[in-house]
């Protein structure tokens, strides 16, 4: 038999050309993302938390998103693709009604007073923030850190006038690290993880206003399997461990 040799080129050409795009297809099928929507609060541990995710995962890649959760529900009601969300309080998860498929509390917290380094204010009691010309920054009341805020004033009596209310704890931190302000009220995992950047004022009051944190899959997320398995390792022995050595409580 003769043998066209070139028949045979275009042959082993367009074997290989499909072989690559076999090749190509499959190793795009395993490059998968998960979308984590947190509370601001929950910023170092579940990034420490999502890294991990990713070393257990090969081939997944987690996005985090952090802010007020307020401003995270409204996004996703706006249709943000996301696959989890962690709220800092349960007001805001509750917001989200079926959309979020099955909250469950993972952490709790409390506020705690932030000063810029050495308390140059020498801010030493929650009723210190009402002292006139304190320059005293908050989280807006629809953010869980300023709900808080606002029931610890109703409860102790103590009116406080802020020069300025943030969307985020981490707007807060921002302003005190800054010293654009004298005190601002943050949760005590902020203090802790801010480090020496700021001077935490631990005051008795801060107790009576308890913020419970849920999580929770959230109802169309593009990679529902991978969302549950990432709110497992929340739950998980190991992801307490990281939220308790991060200063969070017992939900």
């Amino acid at each position: 038999m003769i043998k066209n040799p070139g028949i045979s080129a275009v042959v082993a050409v367009a074997a290989a050309v499909a072989l690559a795009g076999c090749g190509s297809s499959s190793e795009g099928s395993e490059d998968r993302e998960l979308t984590v929507f947190a509370a601001a609060s929950l910023t170092d541990t579940f990034t420490e938390l999502a890294e991990q995710f990713e070393k257990d995962h090969p081939g997944v890649k987690v996005t985090t998103s952090f802010g007020g959760s307020s401003d995270l529900v409204a996004q996703i009601e706006d249709g943000a693709p996301a696959d989890v969300f962690a709220s800092a309080d349960t007001k805001n998860m509750d917001k989200l009604g079926e959309l979020a498929t099955d909250p469950q509390d993972f952490a709790s917290n409390t506020l705690e007073i932030a000063t810029p380094p050495g308390n140059p204010a020498k801010i030493t009691a929650f009723q210190d923030l009402a002292r006139s010309g304190t320059k005293v920054v908050v989280c807006a009341v629809e953010v869980p850190c300023g709900n808080a805020t606002a029931q610890l004033e109703e409860k102790t009596g103590v009116d406080i006038e802020p020069v300025s209310e943030e969307q985020s704890v981490s707007d807060v931190l921002a302003k005190v690290t800054s010293g654009d302000a004298d005190a601002g009220l943050v949760y005590v995992t902020d203090v802790t993880a801010a480090g020496e950047t700021v001077t935490g004022v631990e005051f008795d009051e801060s107790d009576q206003v308890v913020n419970t944190y849920p999580i929770s899959t959230l109802d169309g997320a593009d990679e529902a399997d991978l969302a549950q398995e990432f709110v497992d390792l929340v739950l998980s022995e190991a992801g307490q461990k990281v939220l308790s050595d991060a200063g969070f409580g017992q939900p």
